[in-house]
């Protein structure tokens, strides 16, 4: 009998895609009829000509604004709430985020604060938001973390280093502004680190037990544009078209987790980040593989169709297990990616606990299996 699905919503933002469209970021305020904007941003960003000319562009459309990039990688609950003191204090009435994953969400969670009042530990869980947020709009520098199309924020408790998600639709944006050109000034390591959180992303949608067909037409298309462009933009950074590619993947693969959630993959790797402030995007590819050799026989269908994605065509879900397993190393090797969680400082002695924290994370809910705390120390171990 064939499959039905069962019921299941599809959120997703406004967004504008291609080059140039970083330009429309005036217009859409004065469309929301916004005066003055607080623009989130990083000290990193501030060295490149993006946040000058989003500035420029603010001014044409007599847009005031000021300028808070006290923004770390992973970041801080603290951060957050100075975030949001000058906010109300420099009375503003909008956020425009620009910069990866770290600046869209602490702009999410200064928008949440803004508007809520309290602590953005008070809003820890999924659907706990009363209020909406201000206008909010994102252009992502990075393909991959795909923050500008998502109703996720992730946020470090800095006193517990834990990683707190945040699941709303109150804290998708008004609009996404989706400019390839931004992402050609990402270094190398960003790049690689970004594209294979846009990959795992996908890979943990398609499996997720919260998926459904919209969704799954998002992930298989990301992990086929990860797989085809990926290692080709490392070689070619400054060929426009992969980045495009590239975007376009981080949008397909944002769309489909955004909805269908995701899995063990980044309840582990919160964790890492969380207790000792790891770049998440490669914790993510490093644990990716055990990951899918661990969850393979739950979702033997979803993973044969990645494999498909990726021209894979095997006759026994064993054969198709260990070609896809083989791909991820060999697609995550030719990039560059060559170290393991040993060598990001993790040890043996940590492994119980960080497992224990894991299966407290929301992202383990939709993972197709519930694994015990043995199972998840263990893929921690494999991948030490």
């Amino acid at each position: 009998m064939d499959k039905v699905y069962e019921i299941r919503k599809f959120v997703a933002p406004e967004f504008v895609f291609g080059v140039g469209s970083r330009k429309f970021a005036g217009s859409y305020l004065n469309n929301l009829n916004i005066n003055k904007v607080l623009l989130v941003t990083d000290k990193g960003l501030l060295k490149t000509p993006w946040v000058s000319k989003l500035c420029d562009n603010l001014k044409e459309h007599e847009i005031n604004f000021e300028i808070f990039s006290d923004v770390t990688p992973n970041p801080r609950d603290f951060e957050v709430s100075e975030g949001a003191e000058f906010f109300s204090k420099t009375h503003c009435e909008g956020i425009v985020a620009i910069g990866g994953g770290s600046p869209m969400d602490c702009a999410k969670g200064i928008g949440i604060i803004a508007s809520n009042g309290g602590t953005i530990h008070d809003y820890e869980g999924v659907d706990e938001i009363p209020k909406p947020i201000p206008p909010l709009v994102c252009i992502p520098t990075t393909s991959g973390t795909s923050a500008d199309v998502s109703q996720f924020a992730i946020i470090t408790n800095w006193d517990k280093r834990i990683k707190m998600a945040i699941v709303s639709r109150s804290v998708i944006p008004d609009v996404a502004l989706i400019d390839p050109e931004i992402t050609m000034t990402m270094p190398l390591d960003l790049t690689v680190n970004t594209g294979l959180d846009a990959l795992t992303h996908a890979m943990e949608a398609l499996v997720s037990n919260a998926a459904g067909p919209v969704t799954d037409l998002y992930a298989v298309k990301a992990i086929t544009l990860v797989f085809e462009y990926l290692h080709k933009t490392v070689l070619n950074p400054e060929d426009l078209f992969l980045r495009d590619q590239m975007s376009l993947a981080s949008l397909y693969a944002g769309l489909a987790f955004s909805n269908a959630s995701l899995g063990a993959v980044h309840a582990m790797a919160h964790v890492l980040g969380g207790q000792l402030d790891l770049p998440h995007g490669e914790c993510n590819a490093i644990l990716l593989p055990y990951v899918i050799d661990y969850n393979f026989e739950s979702a033997p269908s979803q993973y044969r169709e990645a494999a498909k994605a990726i021209g894979i065509d095997c006759k026994n879900n064993e054969d198709i297990k260990d070609a896809l397993l083989n791909a991820v190393f060999d697609l995550e090797r030719k990039c560059g990616l060559d170290r393991r969680l040993s060598t990001l400082g993790v040890n043996t002695e940590m492994l119980k606990e960080f497992a224990h924290f894991a299966l407290l994370d929301p992202c383990m809910v939709t993972n197709p299996v519930t694994p015990e705390l043995s199972d998840i120390a263990g893929i921690y171990g494999k991948a030490l």
